[in-house]
């Protein structure tokens, strides 16, 4: 019970929804480009992110001080058809602004 209630409350956020949206579009991404792209400050973006991967929707990778945020892969049944509902809603998604692949990120 407690996973499902877990599942369930990270997908009760629009800006998490967008989160999963766009690693779902561009694969994994550092918590850097995350920040730019969707112009939130970095505790507010882990907050979320947090929440996302213990809902099970998110793995990370860490590299040296940076952290890639990807989809979890495979995804059970439940969290697989809850993304395919997401990529069913017509989002505006902010563009990608990779900071990692400038050497930008300070993270």
């Amino acid at each position: 019970m407690d996973v499902f209630l877990e599942t369930v409350s990270a997908l009760n956020d629009e800006t998490r929804i967008k989160l999963l949206s766009f690693l779902d579009t561009h694969g994994a991404l550092c918590v850097c480009d995350l920040q730019e792209s969707f112009g939130m400050i970095q505790s507010r973006l882990s907050r979320h992110l947090k929440i996302l991967k213990d809902g099970g929707f998110l793995r990370v990778e860490r590299c040296g001080t940076w952290a890639y945020y990807s989809i979890r892969s495979p995804l059970d049944r439940f969290r697989s058809e809850a993304l395919a509902e997401i990529r069913c809603l017509q989002l505006e998604l902010p563009p990608l602004k990779k900071l990692s692949q400038n050497e930008g990120c300070t993270l």
